[in-house]
């Protein structure tokens, strides 16, 4: 037989002895499929900034024509929901202090009057700031509705701003939020799938089997990367499908790029993976392993904070976390419509990452064989 087609089969048969060890009971089928589409359902229905239902309280002291069409106007929101319509002042601090609500609106008395005499005619605004992001968001849902009220009202600026969202239109928070999780969501079993496959053959006993095979370093490990990167772009797919179809997300990009984007950010993800797993000594230390790089990874990946507020420091240290660039490639392919020719620079700090992990992973197989 060819000595190349030889080389293949055994590469073949180490993949395959791979994926008969991760898939061969029902349980471990489960949790490699199941947490991918849990996860993307809890998070795109729990990890939301959008408020659609704020309670709040008035507190109307004027009782005229102009502030019912200002309490209308907020009521009409479909946003705001009134919790409780307040006779005096003194009930104020304890509907906010308990929590029952985020806003309390207080409408001073001759509010109409005011108003009907063109001069200014303030309220108040008291808002619960322990949560200051959700508190701020409601702030300018209520500067929108007065600014409403003052169009209707014929008190309209001479200058407006009018803004359009060219990715997302509807300003959703979920849009933003979602299609990253392609990348990251999957990020975590990918990793620790990697970083497990040659400490379970060290702690199983079947880590001498592969010392006496004629397996080289090089076959070792596309053996390990293969299977963990193709469970790793399933993952990929269940979370990308869940975005598309269950949560209507419009996709303005091709698949192919974004599949191109997935491999390498999932080969670069392995490289780290199986980095661990060579250094790791027995499962519990590649899991420890993993577990404390995940965290960093997710927080300077600029999935939730942008990467341009971070300390130089930081900003520097974001270069070698292949998240970072996988939540641009998904985020712009996904979002943006962007092509291949576009998402190029992201291409090749994640080639960078495979190039120093996998030979580094293959340099620790070598010295682990020697």
């Amino acid at each position: 037989m060819d000595a190349g087609l030889i080389y293949l089969s055994q590469v073949i048969a180490l993949i395959r002895k791979e994926l008969l060890a991760i898939l061969k009971d029902r349980s471990s089928r489960a949790l490699l499929l199941m947490p991918a589409l849990l996860q993307s359902l809890l998070f795109g229905y729990g990890a939301t900034y959008d408020l659609t239902n704020v309670p709040y309280a008035i507190l109307d002291q004027s009782r005229g024509t102009a502030a019912a069409n200002l309490i209308a106007g907020l009521d009409g929101t479909g946003v705001f929901r009134r919790v409780a319509t307040l006779n005096s002042t003194d009930e104020i601090a304890v509907l906010v202090d308990e929590g029952d609500a985020l806003v309390v609106i207080t409408i001073p008395p001759g509010f109409d009057a005011r108003l009907s005499a063109g001069r200014k005619a303030p309220i108040q605004v008291i808002l619960d700031g322990r949560n200051s992001a959700t508190a701020a968001q409601a702030a300018s849902f209520v500067a929108s509705v007065v600014a409403s009220f003052n169009r209707s009202m014929g008190h309209a600026p001479l200058v407006s701003i009018e803004r359009r969202a060219w990715f997302n239109p509807n300003l959703e928070s979920r849009w933003n939020l979602m299609p990253p999780l392609i990348a990251g969501l999957s990020m975590l079993q990918t990793l620790l799938l990697a970083a497990l496959s040659v400490a379970r053959e060290r702690e199983q006993g079947t880590f001498d089997q592969l010392l006496v095979t004629p397996l080289t370093p090089l076959q070792i490990l596309i053996g390990k990367a293969l299977p963990t990167m193709m469970i790793g772009i399933l993952q990929s797919t269940i979370i990308f499908l869940v975005i598309l179809f269950w949560f209507g997300i419009p996709m303005k990009g091709s698949v192919g790029v974004l599949y191109l984007a997935l491999g390498m950010f999932t080969l670069a993800s392995v490289g780290i993976g199986l980095s661990i797993s060579a250094v790791a000594l027995n499962m519990q230390q590649a899991m420890l392993y993993t577990f404390m790089l995940v965290m960093p990874l997710m927080l300077l990946s600029g999935l939730l904070t942008p990467i341009a507020n971070m300390p130089e420091i930081l900003q520097i240290a974001t270069h070698a976390n292949p998240l970072r660039f996988g939540v641009d490639l998904v985020r712009r392919v996904y979002l943006e419509g962007a092509g291949l020719s576009d998402v190029a620079p992201d291409f090749l700090p994640l080639a960078a990452i495979a190039l120093v992990t996998l030979p580094l992973a293959a340099w620790l197989f070598r010295n682990r064989l020697s």
